[in-house]
């Protein structure tokens, strides 16, 4: 907890630093902040797509090891994937809504180069489908990486234990702690990068453009994830004959802490005491169901993965209809229930998938400063939802557990 507030004050001042030096519009200091953030975008980028693949391996894998209670482990994924689909698309009707403006083009040297010239829908489908292993790493087409990692997860959760399969399942994982190292290395310099990307946000910005630009996209998340937070959890409780407010009542400590710590997994304690001794849970399915959900049931994460994805290829030119959102309405949910254990998660999902279809990504620096915010409302949104899939789950199995 002292880690993460301290934390949160270093990139708060790292903001206002950068702030404070985009407005003194000196040469030097903008060139070098403009080079600075050109190399934690290209760290963004090295990091993101190994990570993101490695997580939703290693996530699918651990399902193979839940066959023991498959009536909780069942329940819990159906609501799981419920909650999600239901953030992602509730954050996709706030962007139509809403529908933030572009940024000024000549700010994003990527812009246009989201799709070839001529592809259609179908033929976009195609070229996610790999046809050798090797082809989609080399070329950076991240939604293939996606396909390929779930293929050898799921794989490798239902092939029976062998040597063999140990060996790999050790490999993967010890892959996945050295990207994680790397990641919390970059984490703990991610000051110096606040510091460059927000001096470059106040320099660029032009008329109230930007602003109104970023406002709405922010607007987007912070309204997608009221509605699903205050209306859409709720109703899931409602339908099932649970009373939302003696839940949110119950768990309302795990969601405060939930919601400073900026952590699910540092919440989980509190997560698993509200629920079991003030919600009056089986801890028999509490202590089953809520691991599970601090993994893989990522309302927030979902929806701004979305709506990231859009904000930033609507910047690289590419349009965006009904069946391009519905398509990453899907992607969005996939890659949020693989967000197993990532810091900044949802930021990395988010720069891979871009980088994989050449959008700008320097829009997501752009994002950046404003990150820390999103991403304590989407954590305590999270555990919410965390909390109403684990109530809803011992409601259905109570007795029979």
């Amino acid at each position: 907890m002292k880690l993460k507030n301290k934390q949160f004050i270093w990139w708060i001042g790292a903001l206002a630093l950068g702030a404070i030096l985009g407005l003194l519009r000196i040469g030097w200091i903008d060139a070098s902040c403009g080079f600075i953030a050109t190399v934690y975008t290209r760290l963004f980028q090295f990091l993101a797509v190994p990570t993101v693949a490695l997580a939703i391996t290693t996530t699918l894998i651990s399902f193979g090891r839940q066959r023991g209670t498959r009536k909780v482990f069942a329940h819990t994924i159906t609501y799981t994937l419920l909650t999600t689909f239901a953030a992602a698309l509730v954050g996709m009707g706030m962007y139509l809504l809403i529908s933030p403006q572009n940024l000024p083009a000549g700010m994003l040297s990527s812009a246009g180069e989201v799709a070839e010239e001529g592809s259609t829908f179908y033929e976009h489908i195609v070229s996610v489908i790999p046809n050798n292993v090797i082809a989609p790493f080399l070329s950076g087409n991240v939604l293939s990486i996606l396909l390929i990692a779930i293929a050898v997860g799921l794989a490798l959760a239902w092939m029976p234990d062998t040597e063999g399969k140990s060996v790999v399942v050790k490999g993967i994982s010890g892959l996945q702690e050295l990207f994680f190292t790397l990641i919390k290395a970059l984490i703990w310099t991610l000051p110096i990068g606040i510091v460059a990307f927000s001096a470059q946000l106040v320099g660029q910005l032009s008329g109230g453009i930007i602003v109104g630009s970023l406002g709405k996209y922010t607007a987007v998340i912070l309204a997608g994830n009221a509605i699903q937070f205050f209306i859409v959890l709720p109703l899931f409780l409602l339908v099932r004959g649970i009373n939302p407010l003696k839940v949110f009542k119950a768990m309302a400590p795990a969601v405060v802490m939930a919601l400073f710590t900026k952590s699910s997994a540092a919440t989980l304690p509190v997560t698993l005491s509200s629920a079991e001794n003030r919600l009056g849970v089986d801890p028999k399915v509490s202590r089953f169901v809520l691991p599970i959900c601090t993994t893989i049931n990522m309302n927030g994460c979902a929806a701004f993965i979305l709506v990231s994805s859009l904000f930033v290829m609507q910047n690289g030119g590419m349009s965006l209809g009904l069946g391009t959102m519905l398509l990453w309405v899907l992607i969005s949910v996939i890659s949020a229930v693989g967000n197993a254990g990532v810091p900044m998660g949802c930021f990395f999902l988010t720069v891979s998938l871009m980088t994989g279809i050449g959008a700008p990504v320097e829009v997501m620096g752009l994002i950046l400063p404003i990150y820390t915010i999103i991403d304590m409302v989407e954590t305590a949104e999270n555990v919410w939802s965390d909390s109403c899939v684990c109530a809803m789950t011992d409601k259905d199995l109570r007795g029979s557990c």
